[in-house]
């Protein structure tokens, strides 16, 4: 076979392999963790430099396709009778060229990182910024607004706009902090905070997750975040900053007698009704549950928050999340839908 018709046939399968590729991606579903959108800064900076290294890939790509088949179909037919073998061992031009080039293309990724990290990791952010203290445990979410008196659990709310500092640590293990469509990924460290930084301005409900191998239900430790307008947020806040509801009667109040006298108070807090029992003793403590009927999520964010997966997650716990340290209350019956009543209308 001629060089060239060798070559064009090359060429024809790479084709059509590159096309088929395209159609497989062109049909992929869409992800609730996505990385290549931009909700915030600080996405659009990854995004920018994702974009920036594959433009160097694609040409080394191209350049190396190229030398690859002229040596393939053009070079590897030789006419004539093969000439003496070439003495030379090295050459100095070529050295330098091939470490040259790899050096100044790690330099052109490294400079537009390092100013990324730099951005998101200031040493001080303005005073109006929104600071919440993340705290991971296994394996939940704390979220704490110091500004505002607020502590929820696997649901952060944010206000476009306004620049947000999280200060992260971790009550017991190493984590890892992460929602994809607003930033990028943070260990969570026992005994160290780190921080990232940056302004959401992408409106709507993202998904998050721990990112650090953290024990039997690492995967089910997942968080939400909803990025609001300044009015929703402040709506949110002031009902956050409001006192529990109150049960004047029913199954309701009924339920509040029973959290109130089962287990759940030593290790949940209904602000102004419970705290952690005087009794309790141990390093362990569970979400808020002050405004728990106003979450969409419970169990870390793995179950949507219906009467029907309350009262299954607090059947049994384990079940639903491996190794949760949720004990099994052995409620049934009347005392488990009061119960169930009664964290739903903590709005």
């Amino acid at each position: 076979m001629k060089p060239l018709a060798r070559f064009t046939k090359g060429a024809s399968l790479v084709s059509v392999l590159v096309g088929l590729t395209a159609g497989m991606m062109g049909c992929s579903p869409s992800y609730p963790m996505d990385t290549l959108s931009n909700g915030s800064d600080f996405a659009r900076r990854i995004h920018s430099i994702y974009v920036f290294v594959n433009w160097i890939d694609f040409v080394i790509m191209l350049i190396v396709l190229a030398v690859m088949f002229l040596a393939i179909f053009w070079f590897s037919t030789r006419v004539g009778e093969p000439g003496e073998p070439s003495t030379v061992t090295s050459d100095i031009r070529l050295e330098v060229a091939w470490t040259a080039i790899p050096a100044l293309i790690l330099v052109f990724i490294t400079v537009p990182t390092i100013r990324t990290i730099w951005a998101t990791q200031p040493d001080h952010w303005p005073a109006d910024a929104l600071t919440i203290k993340v705290i991971a445990h296994q394996w939940w979410w704390e979220f704490q607004y110091p500004e505002y008196g607020i502590d929820t659990a696997d649901e952060v709310h944010l206000q476009a706009g306004r620049m947000v500092h999280f200060a992260m640590e971790s009550a017991d293990i190493i984590h890892s902090f992460w929602v994809p469509t607003l930033g990028g990924k943070r260990d969570v460290v026992p005994g160290q905070i780190n921080s990232i930084t940056y302004t959401p301005d992408q409106l709507g409900m993202f998904y998050g997750q721990c990112v650090e191998f953290c024990g039997d239900s690492h995967a089910n430790m997942r968080l939400r975040a909803f990025v609001q307008t300044k009015d929703d947020f402040d709506k949110w806040v002031k009902q956050q900053q409001s006192p529990p509801v109150t049960p004047a009667g029913g199954s309701a109040a009924a339920g509040a007698q029973i959290f109130a006298n089962a287990p759940c108070a030593i290790c949940h807090t209904v602000k102004g009704l419970t705290g952690l029992s005087p009794q309790y003793s141990g390093t362990f403590k569970g979400p808020d549950l002050t405004h728990f009927g106003s979450r969409s999520t419970l169990a870390g964010s793995i179950l949507e928050n219906t009467p029907e997966n309350l009262a299954k997650w607090i059947q049994d716990p384990d079940k639903v999340k491996p190794g949760a340290n949720m004990p099994t209350l052995g409620l049934k019956g009347k005392d488990l839908n009061d119960l169930v009543a009664y964290l739903e209308s903590l709005k």
